[in-house]
């Protein structure tokens, strides 16, 4: 049941609200903000393979957003819920062959910035590396060869 608020004595259904800002797809999704489904765009993606995606918009148009969802999307650990309702989710055979598959790596260089290149550069070292500190969890994993450990971990602490 939906909540309403109450107006003068009339009830109005609650109005979502807009994620002026919000580049987080969960964070859109849960919280019930106004989200224009572009989750077929994974399909998209998918079907029309190419070894290099170009995503171009203006500023403003949801780049980050839409990269966000991929990630959520294809992301191990993924909440198959916060896609229910969703485009996507009507595919079922697909969502099982990829929804929560695969590590995913995402780095946006939105606020990569600096007044110099020095500063820049410590900036994208450290967008870097804390996207590396999510991977930590790799350090144990068998599958990797010992000096992919160590390159983990030096990447890690840059």
């Amino acid at each position: 049941m939906k909540p309403f608020f109450v107006l003068g004595g009339a009830s109005m259904p609650e109005k979502k609200k807009l994620p002026v800002g919000i580049d987080n797809f969960e964070k859109i999704i849960k919280n019930n903000f106004y989200y224009v489904d572009k989750t077929e765009m994974i399909h998209s993606l998918i079907q029309n393979w190419s070894e290099v995606n170009l995503i171009t918009r203006p500023r403003r148009f949801g780049k980050t957003l839409n990269m966000n969802m991929l990630q959520t999307f294809f992301e191990i650990g993924t909440d198959p819920k916060i896609f229910e309702g969703l485009k996507i989710s009507e595919d079922r055979e697909f969502c099982e062959k990829y929804m929560g598959q695969f590590p995913v790596i995402s780095i946006s260089l939105k606020n990569v910035e600096g007044m110099n290149f020095e500063s820049a550069c410590a900036a994208m070292k450290y967008a870097i590396g804390a996207e590396a500190l999510r991977f930590s969890f790799l350090e144990k994993s068998p599958e990797l060869s010992t000096e992919q450990t160590v390159r983990q971990k030096t990447t890690s602490k840059d």
